[in-house]
């Protein structure tokens, strides 16, 4: 066995978000978890390549909405430049 498991209550100091948190992840399949009967622990190289796999993915939606541009602010405002015409 590859290093050392930690409780969820580790996890939670890792990431700095509360033990609650941590076991809510786990109940939902978010979070990679290893259940001992009913007991629930956490491989920290895991956990790590989790947070890299999210930011990885955050730094993707970030590219892709670059090249978007600012397609859905101009739509909106011919939306509104059309109302407007059409009160007049």
């Amino acid at each position: 066995m590859s290093g050392s498991l930690l409780t969820a209550s580790q996890v939670g100091e890792l990431l700095g978000v509360p033990t609650s948190w941590v076991y809510e992840q786990s109940r939902r399949g978010t979070i990679p978890t290893v259940t001992l009967g009913r007991y629930r622990r956490y491989r920290r190289e895991a956990i790590e390549r989790w947070v890299a796999e999210l930011e990885a993915g955050e730094r993707e939606r970030g590219r892709s909405a670059s090249r978007r541009g600012s397609g859905g602010r101009v739509r909106q405002t011919r939306q509104r430049s059309r109302q407007g015409s059409l009160a007049s």
